[in-house]
């Protein structure tokens, strides 16, 4: 006796499509919680904030080493003992906002020839938590300071906390 047998249905129901919907959640929560992309990205900003500042405090250490030789100190008379933040660029105005009596580091008047910006580097960097704030900021979220023994440290206050510990990121020569 021959016997039909009823048409074989070919695809997924829908209770199995669901399982894998959730299995593929619960995994994207899981690589989510594991990558931790605001803790990524605040280590970047942090090690941009540690070369800018190594940058700087190069760039200082080079012209106060050009003026010993020249017989002037003028860099480090510019520098105070008092925390001021370092200047974006050659103007002084809109200073709101900045820390201390900020210092414009291509201004310093000097005998020995050029000014920190442009000789000694480029431009001064951006703190990367005041990029795009105000356009035109004249402040870089750096600071400088000199000590009672004339030793130069910059540093970056605006440094961001990993796994609730914030580093101290500066360069005291």
């Amino acid at each position: 006796m021959n016997t039909v047998s009823a048409p074989q249905r070919k695809g997924f129901t829908l209770l199995e499509i669901l399982l894998v919907i959730a299995a593929i959640g619960i995994l994207a929560a899981i690589v989510l919680v594991a990558i931790n992309p605001n803790r990524q990205l605040a280590q970047a900003r942090n090690a941009q904030r540690r070369a800018d500042v190594l940058a700087i405090s190069n760039a200082v250490y080079q012209k106060v080493i050009d003026e010993a030789n020249a017989g002037t100190t003028d860099t480090m008379n510019a520098i105070t003992t008092t925390v001021a933040e370092i200047f974006r660029s050659g103007t002084t105005t809109g200073t709101t906002g900045c820390t201390g009596t900020p210092l414009d580091m291509a201004s310093i008047a000097s005998d020995a020839g050029a000014d920190v910006v442009p000789s000694y580097i480029g431009a001064i960097p951006q703190d990367p938590s005041e990029a795009g704030l105000v356009s035109g900021s004249v402040c870089s979220g750096y600071t400088i300071v000199k000590d009672t023994n004339n030793r130069v440290t910059v540093a970056a206050p605006n440094a961001e906390a990993i796994s609730g510990v914030t580093p101290t990121i500066s360069v005291t020569r």
